[in-house]
């Protein structure tokens, strides 16, 4: 599809670290940095995948057993494909790798066709992600949609792709909408849709109507997205943060994550409702928190070390991290700078470098998943993978390289229509 990198021969952290050793320096080019981390990421979805589903694992230190991720298996999808292509790993085995969580996908249990958000590998049976999500997860369902759709596209086997295609259809996103103006989250068996949790935006939902409107056998109308989606208290903007305009989003533009979920496969690049152009809000969002770091030094911030992003944290657990909230408490995510190379190639080049200037920040399957210099030393960097921030990592980096996973999802017939519904186009 594209011109693939010189064939990878097998590396350990150990190896990978020592050809990136001089990433500070000019001398080792943008090309080999990237597709060094870009194979070291994609791992986490092969070496690291859940034997026994094939599917992506929820973190690699996980206190609630063997547990696998849906939203997260979707981003795997995409980034096994890239692996494939970049010839990280033979096609063939790709496509098993992707048949197998497919299978997976087909045997698990379904919430009128949404998947939940995590099942027990060794069971396979839904594993509750909080005391009343323990059936389906719509938004999950939405990104791991992406990653089925591109495997549709990218796959040669007819067979896989119908079994694709199926699945796909399967899902009843209007049923999700309780039969009013608005889809909602969750559903479970056991206690129905209780949590009533409307999806609203602008954050990492935007590809959840999309899918639900180019659904060609349960779609939803216009009406429901504008109705639901576009009326909360953190949709409209129209505020400068450091002399950045933003369009769409809450102050600051919350987590990176909003600019990375909802477009790994639908590219921004041109994409307008009239009223944003989502590239430049998304670009914008970057440039306000490189900003914010930059007026931050204080935190061990700058313009050389900044993203802020929902990762883990030594201090907090999980936790949201981005301006404006009590919980930036100078913790940096990789994810959030490494998966917004598409907006800020050099931005992102500049942490990517800071960051190999520590060897302690990159490990077998990419760059680990937090880094405070505000902390003692030894709890500066901290060794967690989690299946959501490496996928993004992954697959932005592929999609800054070739556009490849743009340009698969993008060929979805379905995907046309339903931005056409929603009021979407692009300036190409």
């Amino acid at each position: 599809m594209f011109r693939k990198a010189v064939p990878a021969a097998v590396c350990t952290a150990a190896t990978l670290f020592f050809l990136l050793a001089g990433c500070t320096s000019r001398a080792v080019s943008e090309e080999q940095i990237l597709d060094k981390i870009e194979q070291a990421t994609i791992k986490y979805f092969t070496e690291f995948a859940e034997p026994n589903t094939g599917m992506a694992r929820e973190r690699n230190k996980d206190v609630h057993g063997n547990i696998v991720t849906t939203g997260g298996t979707g981003f795997g999808m995409m980034a096994i494909i890239a692996g494939a292509e970049r010839g990280y790993f033979p096609r063939e085995e790709g496509e098993a790798r992707l048949e197998k969580i497919i299978a997976s996908l087909e045997r698990l249990e379904r919430f009128h066709g949404a998947w939940a958000h995590w099942y027990d590998g060794d069971s396979g049976e839904a594993y509750p992600f909080s005391r009343y999500d323990d059936g389906g997860d719509l938004v999950e369902t939405a990104f791991l949609a992406q990653g089925i759709l591109t495997t549709r596209q990218w796959t040669a086997s007819e067979s896989l792709k119908a079994r694709c295609d199926s699945l796909w259809r399967g899902i009843e996103w209007n049923w999700y909408t309780q039969a009013t103006d608005s889809l909602y989250w969750h559903w479970s068996k056991n206690y129905g849709f209780k949590m009533n949790h409307r999806i609203r935006g602008f954050d990492e939902t935007l590809i959840t109507y999309i899918l639900a409107a180019s659904s060609p056998t349960y779609p939803i109308s216009r009406e429901c997205y504008e109705a639901s989606y576009k009326i909360s208290p953190y949709y409209y903007n129209g505020k400068q943060y450091y002399g950045i305009p933003l369009t769409i989003g809450m102050d600051y533009g919350g987590p990176l994550f909003f600019t990375h979920y909802s477009f790994l496969g639908l590219d921004p690049r041109g994409l307008s409702d009239g009223y944003t152009d989502y590239f430049e809000r998304n670009r914008n969002q970057c440039l306000i928190h490189r900003a914010y770091a930059m007026d931050h030094p204080e935190k061990k911030l700058g313009e050389d070390f900044w993203g802020f992003t929902s990762s883990d944290d030594v201090l907090l657990g999980y936790a949201g991290h981005y301006p404006g909230t009590s919980e930036e408490n100078g913790t940096v995510s990789p994810t959030a700078a490494v998966s917004s190379i598409v907006y800020t190639p050099q931005e992102s080049m500049a942490v990517i470098r800071r960051l190999l200037a520590d060897k302690r920040t990159f490990g077998p399957y990419g760059f680990y998943d937090a880094v405070n210099y505000t902390l003692p030393e030894e709890q500066q960097v901290l060794e967690h993978y989690l299946a959501i921030d490496q996928g993004p990592e992954a697959v932005m980096i592929e999609n800054y390289r070739s556009g490849l996973l743009w340009k698969l999802f993008g060929s979805c017939p379905e995907i046309a229509t339903g931005l056409e519904k929603l009021g979407f186009y692009y300036n190409k």
